[in-house]
This record gives structure tokens, sequence and C-alpha cells, in this order.
């Protein structure tokens, strides 16, 4: 009877329905995150510093609409109808980037759209962080587990996201994408349920900024927010990096996307199930070690071979700050996983701030290379901020 019930509870509708919808948002995301430096710079026509600057409003306007959703999602409303209402954004965002060659339209109206789909991810992790909550399951496992179902809709994405816009436009590559979140709303709606808010996150209004009194807070804020910066100048950077400096082929650079997103996989699945006997505290510390040596890799390897090598230590530092270090500020913020969840994704907002603006300069003046040593410069700071966070 006891074996009848656990397998029933393993194939909880409600649980898989969080796990494909988390899996289908990530492939549309994934479909236009790899090559949108590409679309920029040959499409628009926008010079390095001017794709920089692209995906720094584009962050810019992620955070204050992060924000402002976060406190009305975990205060008043149903949570799945922001979900739907920012995937509507995120469809009718694909359609306009389609079509749309100006960079003046695409930097104003487009961010706005972006940034409103932006929010539909995390949504999506607070509302399945309060359904584990009230069906008694454990957190630390099931948002691995969906962390799991991005990476490998990054495995899928990335690489088809540049054959179908080096074989078929990028015209054909929005088109798909603004089909997939027409699914995800078909998904979201017919799927996910609505669950009631809780009394203490009703009564603390669900506001990030309350975090700050809290000096780990802090330390892990300011961590992350490096962590991001590296692996977001990585992701801008590197499709260009392999191909005017490297001389590599285009297409590489989704595949070294996409194999980094399969590792993430185990490493994210690894990660959950361990958390308890080894601590949070101590995997996001080996990450971070493996996050150095990775962005020193970079700098040393120029061969596919190594570069392909190289992407194990990528995976091992992004599939556990994504899934852990979400997790770590939710411990540190007790009662209040809208407001955590929100300072997590801020973090990386921010860092994408940062990466826009210091990845568009340096290769302008310096250089590709310069990026990835600056990136190596900052992942060690995020080491040394991580160490002095507690354990929890």
């Amino acid at each position: 009877m006891k074996s009848l019930l656990t397998r029933q509870r393993r194939i909880n509708p409600v649980y898989l329905a969080f796990m494909v919808a988390s899996f289908m948002l990530g492939v549309a995301g994934a479909l236009q995150a790899p090559t949108l430096s590409l679309f920029l710079t040959r499409e628009v026509q926008a010079r390095p510093f001017w794709v920089g600057l692209f995906f720094t409003i584009n962050a810019v306007a992620g955070i204050v609409v992060s924000m402002l959703v976060a406190k009305r999602s975990d205060s008043v409303g149903d949570r799945r109808n922001i979900i739907l209402f920012c995937c509507l954004m995120a469809l009718i965002n694909a359609l306009l980037f389609a079509f749309t060659r100006h960079y003046l339209t695409l930097i104003t109206l487009g961010v706005l759209l972006s940034a409103l789909a932006s929010v539909s991810m995390p949504q999506l992790f607070a509302l399945a962080r309060e359904y584990a909550d009230q069906s008694a399951r454990e957190a630390v496992m099931f948002s691995s587990v969906m962390r799991a179902q991005l990476s490998l809709a990054w495995v899928i994405g990335p690489p088809l996201s540049f054959a179908l816009a080096l074989n078929y436009g990028f015209v054909t590559l929005f088109m798909v994408a603004a089909a997939l979140f027409l699914i995800c709303i078909l998904l979201v709606w017919f799927t996910l349920p609505s669950v009631p808010r809780s009394q203490p996150l009703l009564q603390s209004g669900g506001l990030p900024l309350s975090g700050w009194r809290d000096r780990d807070v802090r330390l892990l804020f300011l961590a992350s927010v490096a962590m991001w910066t590296c692996n977001t100048m990585y992701i801008i950077d590197m499709p260009l990096y392999i191909s005017a400096t490297l001389g590599l082929p285009e297409k590489l650079a989704g595949l070294l996307m996409g194999t980094a997103a399969g590792l993430e996989i185990p490493v994210m699945l690894l990660a959950g199930h361990y958390a308890r006997r080894i601590g949070k505290r101590r995997l996001m510390l080996i990450a971070v070690g493996a996050g150095v040596l990775f962005y020193l890799g970079l700098v040393l390897f120029n061969s596919r071979t190594s570069l392909m090598v190289l992407q194990l230590f990528n995976a091992v530092f992004v599939g556990i700050i994504a899934g852990i270090g979400m997790l770590w500020f939710q411990d540190l913020m007790p009662g209040r996983p809208g407001a955590a969840t929100t300072m997590f994704t801020n973090s990386i907002s921010t860092g994408m701030i940062l990466a826009g603006v210091i990845q568009g300069s340096l290769s302008e003046r310096l250089g590709h290379e310069a990026v990835y040593w600056l990136a190596f410069g900052l992942a060690m700071v995020a080491l040394l901020m991580s160490a002095r966070v507690r354990d929890v």
C-alpha cells in the first residue's frame, strides 16, 4: 500500500504539469537568447556597444517590472493569471522581433515586452514553491527537477536556434518561438493550479528589498550578481568570440551551449539529492570554484576540443548556482519565498546590466579575450564573498 501511494505521488499530474511548463518556457526562451547578439549585429546592423546597451536596458526594465509584479503576486490576485499575461507578452515580443529591424523600436517596445515576458519563469517557480509547501513535497528536489527541465530545454534550444537562424532566417526563428509561447499559454491555462496565499507571506507583502537588512543576504546578492555577470558576458560574447577571434564555425556556439545545458541536468539532480548531506554553502563554493576554472580555461585554451571539455566546469558552475542559489536565498529569508525568489532573479538581472555594459565596451576596445579575463576576476570575488555567507 505504501509503495502504491508513493507511486501515485510520483505521477501527480500537477507535478508533471509544472515540469512540462518549465520545459516549454525554457525551450521558447532558449531559442531567442543564444542568437540575440547575432540578430542585433547582422539584421539590425548594431555596433558592439549598442548590442551591449540593448542587453543592459532590457535588464534594467526587467528588474523594475519584476519588483512590481513580485509585490502584487505575493499579496493579491492569482499568480497563474500573471504567468498567462507574461506568456502573452512573450508571444507578442517574438512577433515584434520577427518583423521589425528598427533598433529604436526594439530597444523601447521590444524591451518593455521582453521585461514583462521575463517575469513568467520566476513566477512559475514561485507558484511551484507554494504548491510544494502546500502539498508537503520536498522543495529542494522539486526545484532541482524543475531546473533540470530548463537545462534540458537549453540542450535543445541553442542548437535549434542557430540551425533555424543560419539556415532559415530570423523570421522563422522568432515565429517558432511565438508558436511555443502560444503552447505555453494553453498549458498554463489548462493544467497549472491556483494556490492560496499563506498568511505570513500576505503580511510581509513580498517586498524584496527587506532582504537588505540581513548581512548574509546582502553578501549572497552581491556574490550572485558577480556570478551572473560572468555567465551573461559569456552568453553575449561567446558566439562572436569563437567566430571573430578564434575563427571557429558559428554553429559551434550552439553546440557548446547545448552541451553545457545537457551536463547541467545530472549536476542539478545530484546537487538536489546531496544538498542536505553536503550543505548549500559548500555546494555553492564548489560551483563558484568550477566557474573560476572555467573562465580561466577560456583564455588559456582555444581549440574546439578544449572548449567542449570546459563545458563540464561551466555545467557545474551554472547548474548549482541556478538551483541551489535560489534555495539559499529562500532559506536566508524564511516565510518570504516570493521576496527571496525576486531577490535571486534581480541578482541575475543586475548581472545582465553589468554584463551588457562591460561586454560591449571591453570587446570593442580591448578585444574579446579581455571579457574572459574580467570574468575570471569576478568569479574569484564571488568565491570570496560566498565563503562569508552562513550556511542554513
